[in-house]
């Protein structure tokens, strides 16, 4: 970077950049559950699997939120020769980095299904969606603030890719509109042309 400007990345685009391969990942590893009876039936496995994800859900939701509200409230403005990354790289390096944890956590719960069909699965959707949840919970509180929280890129690779990790010393702040991902970190969509 020149003149000390720093790489920036999106705080909420970062803790979204999981939700969807887990999602995903976390249905097809449900549905293969279903195809066997395993060792506790179907019923068991779905009811176990619907219990679990309510409380991952939960958990992955609300879990550290103190340290992002912390970061958040002491984050400083960025500068002038700060880069912004665009959400389609901060999205790609953060599954580039976790796709073998990905594809770890997916045939572990395909092996799970074996005993206790679909929950494993659906464990694995849960942390989908709290994810999204918490990046729903960063935007409504980055509209609040009227400001966009970025983090420093290479703290990001020395802290497992999580925004909120120890290597983390603070956040930068930018106006709402700037970068290319609205707030909580979806895609910013753009007016169309007449």
């Amino acid at each position: 970077m020149t003149h000390g400007g720093q790489g920036l990345a999106r705080v909420a685009v970062v803790v979204r950049a999981g939700a969807a391969p887990l999602w995903w990942l976390g249905v097809c590893a449900a549905g293969i559950g279903l195809l066997t009876p395993g060792l506790t039936g179907r019923r068991i496995g779905v009811l176990a699997g619907a219990a679990l994800f309510v409380l991952v859900t939960a958990a992955v939701a609300h879990g550290r939120r103190g340290r992002y509200a912390a970061l958040a409230a002491s984050a400083s403005r960025a500068g002038r020769y700060d880069v912004l990354q665009d959400r389609a790289v901060t999205v790609r390096n953060w599954r580039r980095r976790h796709r073998w944890w990905l594809l770890l956590a997916f045939l572990a719960a395909v092996a799970a299904a074996f005993a206790v069909p679909a929950a494993p699965g659906m464990l694995l959707c849960g942390c989908g969606a709290g994810l999204w949840l918490k990046a729903a919970w960063l935007g409504r509180r980055e509209r609040g603030d009227e400001v966009l929280l970025w983090v420093r890129v290479d703290w990001l690779r020395g802290g497992a890719g999580s925004p909120a990790g120890k290597p983390v010393k603070g956040y930068r702040s930018t106006g709402i509109a700037a970068g290319d991902a609205s707030p909580g970190g979806a895609r910013r969509k753009t007016p169309a042309l007449v």
